[in-house]
């Protein structure tokens, strides 16, 4: 048998690639900190200044914004004027990077690659041995989901995703009732129960700390018509109580999604109707190969929403369980129609709407 000749050239395009995983992976992380710490917010306001005058206007420490600066230039992130050692940032970047671009900002997105690197060694074991990363390790989840989450409400959830079915904002303005299942801190149905004050509107979560969340911002709001409860999704309990059920991005982190399913279809009202929205992917990850985050995907998948289900000896249904598996599972629970769509300010998830 004739040795296999290496292919120099690929080798170094290889090697190459993988210089550039390390050096964004390092920027990943001084993206999140500038986001933190409102520098492209600063910097989009500034015209071409130093790095004490953006440290000033910042209220940052000079020295730690000038190194930080000096990373964003080479990573062509930020410009850089060498006579006058002045930078500044292209309104063409602000686009992807300020709190003003509300949903399209990836600068807050880059905070959940500090999340994941903080389990990392609990995951090799779970390699080694099996099991899985209970949710209480990944600290500071229910922040970074608010505002990643938060950010698409704000800007789309009354005005553009709830008229996404049929004749639902003119019901909600008439009052039903509404349930959000895996609610987190509650944002969304504090957000509906605002703009419709008619409807009754509960939403639940197993995390106290994110039902504590929602029943304080409740209370600043003065809401009346939002309720929050503790309660595993798996054991819902409720039987034909709702008109709308919402799952925003929940659903492929239960532990087991058919018991969820199966708990939301019987929780509607004849007439009722479930919005799912979850990860837009296919089940098959041939698929996936051109997808612009299947990357990211996969790799929150396996540090986070794989490996929380198989703590609690769950189906480990993953992030990209896509939609072919999500029409299967919701068939299996009784959905028998179920449309799907796609929202233009939001690349990550698709849009089901299910009625029995």
């Amino acid at each position: 048998m004739s040795e296999t000749v290496l292919d120099t050239t690929r080798a170094e395009a290889f090697g190459q690639q993988m210089v550039e995983v390390l050096n964004h992976s390092t920027l990943a992380l001084l993206t999140s900190i500038g986001h933190q710490v409102g520098l492209y917010d600063t910097l989009a306001d500034l015209p071409p200044a130093t790095s004490h005058e953006i440290a000033g206007a910042a209220g940052l420490q000079e020295r730690y914004v000038r190194e930080w600066l000096g990373a964003m230039t080479v990573a062509r992130i930020v410009e850089y004027d060498a006579g006058d050692r002045t930078y500044w940032l292209p309104r063409e970047h602000a686009a992807s990077l300020t709190r003003a671009a509300g949903p399209e900002n990836i600068a807050g997105t880059m905070q959940f690659i500090a999340l994941l690197a903080g389990v990392e060694s609990s995951l090799a074991e779970c390699f080694r041995g099996g099991g899985g990363v209970p949710y209480s390790e990944f600290g500071e989840f229910h922040r970074l989901m608010a505002e990643d989450s938060g950010a698409l409400f704000d800007a789309a959830l009354i005005d553009e995703i709830l008229p996404l079915v049929p004749g639902l904002p003119a019901r909600l303005e008439e009052g039903i009732e509404v349930a959000d299942i895996g609610c987190g801190s509650g944002h969304a149905i504090n957000l509906i129960a605002a703009a419709y004050p008619r409807s009754r509107c509960v939403g639940y979560d197993f995390s106290a700390e994110g039902i504590a969340a929602g029943q304080a911002e409740a209370a600043t709001l003065r809401l009346r018509n939002a309720e929050f409860a503790v309660r595993d999704a798996a054991s819902l309990g409720e039987h034909q109580r709702f008109d709308l059920v919402t799952a925003f991005d929940a659903i492929h982190d239960q532990a087991h999604p058919s018991q969820v399913l199966a708990g939301i279809a019987d929780s509607l009202r004849p007439g009722g109707v479930f919005l799912m929205v979850d990860i837009q992917a296919s089940s098959n990850l041939e698929d996936n190969l051109d997808h612009p985050f299947a990357t990211f995907l996969y790799s929150v998948s396996t540090m986070h929403c794989m490996t929380v289900s198989l703590s609690l000896d769950g189906d480990a249904l993953g992030t990209v369980w896509g939609e072919q598996k999500a029409h299967q599972l919701l068939t299996e629970a009784g959905f028998t129609n179920v449309r799907t769509t796609h929202l233009d300010p939001d690349p990550f998830n698709t849009y089901y709407i299910c009625r029995k």
